[in-house]
């Protein structure tokens, strides 16, 4: 399979973490910017190791966890376990944390919920 251009990379990353935004209602203005302010990061990133390209979306996909964590909190939230009697919220993570064809996966329950940029037909 032939990689995609560092640009390239970065534009699937953006639209598949803003497609994750909007699945979970927080894609506005605000979370729009940080997103954009993330994908300039990554773009510089990927000058500096243009090999890294393939591992954009589940970098940007953390960075916005990170990004939202003191705005909105936790994010994406689980939406599996959530109902659950006894079970805290708690936020989806991304794997492999630096790989290709990256994931959203509950760490508590290590069940594979969604690829990035597919939250919104995840069961749950």
């Amino acid at each position: 399979m032939e990689h995609p251009t560092s640009e390239e990379a970065i534009h699937r990353a953006r639209a598949l973490v803003l497609a994750d935004l909007a699945a979970g209602g927080v894609a506005g203005p605000e979370e729009v910017s940080l997103l954009e302010e993330a994908v300039a990061h990554r773009r510089w990133w990927c000058a500096q190791w243009p090999e890294g390209a393939a591992y954009v979306a589940g970098l940007l996909a953390q960075d916005m966890q990170d990004a939202l964590l003191a705005r909105v909190g936790r994010w994406p939230l689980c939406r599996v376990c959530v109902p659950e009697a006894g079970t805290e919220p708690h936020q989806l993570d991304v794997e492999p944390e630096l790989g290709e064809d990256p994931h959203w996966v509950c760490g508590v329950t290590g069940n594979v919920l969604a690829p990035v940029g597919s939250l919104a037909g995840a069961s749950g």
